[in-house]
């Protein structure tokens, strides 16, 4: 599963806690994973956004 798809599905599955009014705790926990997802896909992107700016 590529990043884009564990951001995807973490998405979700936090979203379904939000409605389903679990616990503060859980979605605290999922939340928290899902900003390292993204931080993780942020840095991978400015990496690669960097290459292609110094190879134009």
């Amino acid at each position: 599963m590529d990043l884009d798809e564990k951001i995807y599905h973490l998405r979700k599955k936090l979203d379904d806690s939000i409605a389903n009014n679990e616990s503060y705790e859980k979605i605290y926990s999922i939340s928290i994973q899902l900003d390292e997802l993204i931080a993780e896909y942020y840095r991978e992107n400015a990496a690669i956004n960097k290459y292609k700016d110094k190879n134009r």
